[in-house]
């Protein structure tokens, strides 16, 4: 059977090969998607982005969480809130968002192919789907095949009370006590989630501090907010071996001989590219020990027409990154410009209370030896936070000292993730300290906090220069 020819084939249908095969269509290239599920949307819309932001959204309004401070901690717009009530709502997205990415696909005239990808040569992939199996052939093809969780022998996954995180609305009820073994983004924003629906949650992470390349300061503030809500860290501890116990309980064994008992237990360690049944050695391509691909900063493999984006490709594994990995690997797949500098990418991480920043941090600039100073400002400062009920939050600006250039911004609070990218504008233009001390912003905003932050920064500045 003949090979069905197009300019661009394009493994996985996920942010980065979704907005990579968008990117071709528009330099009117014949592009195809290859999706191995019989939806579009990859890990993003069916098992990770999507609906574990899509959970927190209703965990929050549920719980009343937002409201406790203004209308006491007993507030609760449902009083028994279960697994379905968080199912429904998250599967409503997940339905929207699915018929959303097939009309952009459509709409720019992209066909899409169901079934397992395997490459025959560097130019040719087979694909065998549930319909018919078909032979793909173009001059450049983009992998984006995202991850899987990884697995391990000491940890035998059940799918009922031994989960990783696919599995999440998989439970059957809300468990009394879970056991969350990983402190990584995945592992802590679901220990939040569960934590606020009272549930009781020991938090296993082998490193002695959660999200170690997050500012510290911030993460501090995370780690108490966990403990304040009856979470139990159990920092530098490592799984020795899980166990179902009767009763449908489970165990974890710590290599400390410590013995952390609970109803369910989720295991949040990681992810493993999803390269196995790729065939990657046919395309003189190979993956590391945990399915990453190496690329260059075009995205390039050691294949010069073979580009590989997103989350197999490894760090930050974002979805708002992946997509513009996508884009820039489109454009030089087809020899168009495209520029982008990743040292101003903001991340966002959806914990309770979320965090984002976006630049370098203190630990980041002091290893640099860079001279910088601190702006700080709290949620409870500012009249929004107080009308927010959320008194907790702040933001902090890293500015240079000399200069007064921005540096870093770093919040922790509610809005946090939208709130990052007055800060993201500033930093990408060049800006320094007086566009914040000059700019009106709306009252009452928390946007005022760069506001209170920049004065906080300069009164240190002129303090350190008059001693």
């Amino acid at each position: 059977m003949s090979a069905v020819k197009y300019d661009l084939i394009v493994l996985g249908s996920g942010p980065a090969g979704q907005r990579a095969a968008v990117a071709a269509a528009k330099m009117n290239k014949r592009v195809v998607v290859v999706e191995a599920r019989s939806v579009v949307g990859g890990v993003c819309i069916n098992t990770g982005t999507i609906p574990s932001k899509t959970m927190r959204e209703a965990v929050l309004h549920l719980s009343g969480y937002n409201y406790r401070n203004i209308y006491g901690m007993n507030y609760r717009v449902k009083e028994k809130i279960t697994m379905s009530d968080l199912a429904f709502r998250v599967q409503a997205v997940i339905k929207t968002e699915i018929d959303v990415t097939e009309a952009q696909l459509s709409r720019n005239g992209i066909d899409i192919v169901h079934g397992i990808a395997r490459f025959i040569d560097p130019h040719q992939v087979r694909v065998e789907g549930p319909q018919a199996e078909i032979t793909l052939e173009a001059g450049s093809i983009i992998i984006a095949v995202g991850t899987k969780p990884a697995s391990t022998p000491k940890v035998p996954i059940n799918g009922r009370t031994i989960i990783n995180s696919d599995q999440i609305l998989g439970l059957e009820s809300l468990p009394y006590s879970l056991i969350v073994v990983g402190g990584g983004v995945i592992g802590v924003e679901y220990t939040c989630m569960f934590a606020v629906l009272g549930v009781r949650v020991t938090l296993i992470e082998k490193r002695n501090r959660l999200l170690d390349f997050a500012d510290q300061e911030i993460i501090e503030t995370l780690s108490y907010h966990l403990r304040d809500s009856r979470v139990t860290l159990r920092l530098g501890e490592e799984v020795e071996s899980v166990e179902e116990l009767p009763l449908g309980a489970v165990a974890a064994n710590l290599e400390s001989k410590k013995r952390v008992s609970g109803d369910a237990l989720l295991y949040a360690v990681g992810r493993q590219g999803n390269v196995d049944d790729l065939n990657l050695a046919a395309a003189g391509l190979a993956a590391d020990s945990r399915g990453r691909i190496a690329v260059d900063e075009h995205y390039m493999t050691n294949v010069d027409h073979i580009f590989a984006v997103g989350d197999v490709v490894g760090f930050p594994s974002l979805a708002s990154v992946s997509m513009e990995q996508g884009r820039i690997a489109a454009a030089r797949a087809f020899d168009h410009a495209a520029t982008s500098n990743p040292s101003f990418y903001p991340y966002g991480i959806y914990t309770i209370p979320e965090i984002s920043f976006i630049g370098k941090t203190e630990e980041q600039l002091t290893d640099e030896d860079v001279p910088y100073e601190v702006g700080m400002a709290y949620y409870r400062e500012v009249a929004r936070g107080q009308i927010r009920g959320d008194t907790t939050g702040r933001l902090k600006l890293i500015f240079h000292r000399e200069t007064r250039k921005v540096l870093g911004v770093h919040i922790i609070g509610e809005g946090a993730s939208e709130l990052v990218h007055i800060g993201q504008a500033v930093m990408t233009l060049n800006g320094d300290l007086n566009y914040f001390i000059d700019t009106v912003f709306n009252y009452p905003t928390l946007a005022e906090c760069y506001k209170v932050a920049a004065f906080n920064g300069l009164g240190r500045l002129l303090r350190y220069q008059t001693q």
